[in-house]
């Protein structure tokens, strides 16, 4: 792949000297992520998304979870030391992370927040989550993605 056709996720990867293998589809707006793992031939327990949230303190927090499970809004704020979180509004999204939503990526965001992966990305060798691009997903292993993104593992489902 040359440099120019990888997303920023990609490059800050190579930076780090990262193994990820990449993957591309197709976009279509309305595609769920579970539809997005059977077009790439993968098992959906392996395919994340990256959710963004605001604790009761102002904070923002970033889960990354099975694209088949649903954050658990009260798992989430105790994993984080929080009395509550709550998602934040799609409109939101963009101006704060830099990622549209169907793009958002726990890896290069405009700005570091705290990052929670769900237990269960521990059982696999490999994991995937968004690139950074609607149409582009990233292929790592979890400890790899935990590094690059400064997160930590926890029941959040």
């Amino acid at each position: 792949m040359k440099n120019s056709d990888k997303t920023n996720v990609m490059r800050i990867l190579d930076q780090k000297k990262i193994a990820y293998l990449s993957h591309s589809y197709e976009p279509d707006a309305s595609m769920s992520g579970t539809e997005i793992a059977e077009l790439l031939n993968e098992n959906a327990d392996r395919v994340f998304k990256t959710l963004v949230t605001c604790g009761k303190s102002g904070q923002y927090y970033v889960f990354v979870v099975p694209v088949k499970e649903e954050l658990d809004l009260k798992k989430a704020a105790k994993a984080v030391g929080e009395k509550a979180v709550s998602m934040i509004r799609q409109k939101e999204l963009f101006p704060l992370t830099g990622y549209v939503h169907g793009g958002c990526s726990p890896i290069g965001m405009k700005k570091s927040f705290p990052t929670c992966i769900h237990e269960t990305a521990g059982q696999y060798e490999k994991m995937l989550v968004s690139a950074g691009k609607v149409g582009f997903q990233i292929e790592l292993a979890p400890k790899d993605l935990a590094g690059a993104a400064g997160a930590s593992f926890a029941d959040i489902c």
